[in-house]
């Protein structure tokens, strides 16, 4: 079955690399003022502080949780 055309302006998820403040890294979801995205890899890692636990990571979104909240979700971490 063919893949649906997509709306190019919809306001879909998307996926972004990005810097993530957390304490623990067992998490899979992070509400965005925890998250900052750069424009590439490279520049998230280079952002990237774990001594101050700011972590590369990949990211989907921003999604509204059913709370209100605007969330990224975790692809996976950048080491």
């Amino acid at each position: 079955m063919p893949k649906p055309p997509r709306d190019n302006d919809a306001n879909l998820v998307q996926e972004h690399y990005a810097v993530i403040y957390s304490p623990r890294r067992a998490r899979e979801r992070f509400p965005d003022n925890c998250v900052e995205i750069y424009a590439d890899m490279n520049a998230a890692l280079e952002a990237s502080a774990p001594e101050d636990k700011r972590y590369a990571a990949k990211v989907i979104g921003p999604s509204r949780s059913s709370e209100g909240f605007m969330l990224y979700y975790l692809d996976h971490w950048l080491e």
